[in-house]
C-alpha cells in the first residue's frame, strides 16, 4: 500500500526544481499552455505549440513584467495533448516557471489505458512522478501536480471513479496534490468524498470550476472540509458572467474561507489568447481583481488568493504556512442562462 513521504522541499517544474520561497508574485493555478481536445474537427479547442506557442510565451512574459507572474500550473494531462518540450520552451522564453501535470481528464476524453484497474492506473501516475514523464524530451521532467482529474454530472462514472481513486493513491505515494475538473462545477462534493475515502487529506485537494456552480453552500462545505475551491474560469462569460463569479467569491470570503480559494482563467482555446482577440491569461489581473478591489478586497487578501493559497496547495503546507490575515473582506466592504455543455468552450 502506498504511503505518504515527507513534503518535498521544492516544486517540480519543467525546467527543474523550484524553491517555493522563490515564487515572489502571483500564481496561475489552473491554465493550459498546450492542449488538444478537438472532437468537432474545427480546431477550436486547441493550443498548438507550433502555431500558438509564441503567442502563449509572449503573454506570460508580459504578465511577468507587468504583474510579477511567478508560476503557472499547467493542467494538460494524459490524453489532453500534453507536450512537455513545448512547456519547457514557453517557460524559458517567458521567464515564468511552469508546473506540469499527470492524470486523466473526464470520461469523453479518456484514452484506452483508463480501462485498467485502479492499481494499474496508480502505478502509471507514480511512475511519472518518481521517474519522469516518458518521452517528454526534457531530461528529468516530472509532474508537480496530479490533475486535472475529471468527472461530469453529480456522480462520477465508473471510469472517472477509478481515475479519482488512482489519483488519490498516487498523491499519497508521491506527496503531490490533486486538482480536479468538475464539469460545469457539478459533482465537486462527490469528487471530494472519493478522494478522501482513499485517505487523502482535504488540504491536498482542489475542486475545480466551482465558479460555474451558483451554490455558495456547496462552496462553503468544500472549504470547511479543508479542501480548496477553484474559481478558475475567470473571464469565460459564455458560461458565467464575472459579476456572478465575484459574488460567489465574496460569499466564500465572507463565510471565512479566504484561505481556501484559488483563482485562474483556464485558457483552453486559441481564441482566448490576446493575439486572437481574447482576454488572455491576464484577465484575472486586468479585469477581475480590479473589480474585486472595488468590492472591498484588500492587498493582504489578494496576496493570499493569488500567491499563498496556490503555493500551500501545491506543497501541502497547512494554513499556518501563509501570513495570517483576516479571512473575510474588509469590514466596510459592500456585499457583493442555460449553460453550454463543454467546459473547455
Amino acid at each position: 500500500m502506498h504511503t505518504a513521504p515527507p513534503d518535498a522541499p521544492a516544486l517540480h517544474t519543467v525546467t527543474g526544481p523550484l524553491d517555493p520561497a522563490a515564487v515572489r508574485g502571483p500564481v496561475l493555478p489552473h491554465e493550459h499552455l498546450v492542449l488538444d481536445l478537438d472532437r468537432a474537427g474545427d480546431g477550436a479547442a486547441v493550443l498548438d505549440p507550433a502555431r500558438h506557442g509564441p503567442q502563449v510565451a509572449a503573454e506570460l512574459a508580459e504578465l511577468r513584467q507587468e504583474f510579477g507572474l511567478s508560476l503557472v500550473v499547467e493542467l494538460t494531462c494524459r490524453g489532453m495533448g500534453r507536450d512537455i518540450p513545448a512547456l519547457a520552451r514557453a517557460a524559458r522564453a517567458s521567464g515564468v516557471p511552469v508546473v506540469a501535470s499527470t492524470g486523466w481528464y473526464y470520461e469523453p476524453f479518456h484514452p484506452a489505458e483508463v480501462a485498467g484497474d485502479v492499481d494499474a492506473l496508480t502505478e502509471v501516475l507514480v511512475r511519472e512522478a518518481e521517474h519522469g514523464i516518458d518521452g517528454a524530451g526534457v531530461a528529468g521532467a516530472r509532474p508537480g501536480v496530479i490533475g486535472e482529474v475529471g468527472s461530469h454530472g453529480d456522480t462520477p462514472s465508473a471510469p472517472e471513479t477509478r481515475v479519482l481513486r488512482a489519483a488519490a493513491r498516487a498523491a499519497l505515494a508521491t506527496g503531490l496534490s490533486v486538482s480536479t475538473h468538475a464539469q460545469l462545477g457539478r459533482g465537486g462534493l462527490a469528487q471530494l468524498d472519493i478522494l478522501t475515502s482513499e485517505g487523502l487529506a482535504p488540504h491536498r485537494i482542489c475542486i475545480g470550476h466551482q465558479d460555474l456552480l451558483d451554490d455558495p453552500a456547496a462552496h462553503a462545505e468544500i472549504a470547511a472540509s479543508g479542501a480548496y475551491v477553484a474559481f478558475d474560469t475567470v473571464g469565460k462569460e459564455s458560461y458565467q458572467p464575472d459579476a456572478v463569479r465575484l459574488r460567489l467569491l465574496l460569499a466564500l470570503l465572507d463565510a471565512g474561507h479566504a484561505d481556501r480559494a484559488l483563482l485562474s482563467c483556464d485558457i483552453s482555446r486559441h481564441g482566448y489568447l490576446r493575439a486572437e482577440g481574447g482576454r488572455g491569461y491576464g484577465h484575472l489581473f486586468r479585469g477581475f481583481l480590479p473589480a474585486a478591489r472595488a468590492a472591498g478586497l484588500d492587498g493582504h487578501l489578494e496576496a493570499l488568493l493569488t500567491r499563498y493559497n496556490p503555493l500551500r496547495f501545491l506543497t501541502g503546507s497547512g494554513p499556518g504556512a501563509a501570513p495570517r490575515t483576516s479571512t473575510a473582506r474588509t469590514a466596510d466592504a459592500p456585499a457583493g442562462t442555460a449553460a453550454p455543455q463543454e467546459d473547455k468552450r
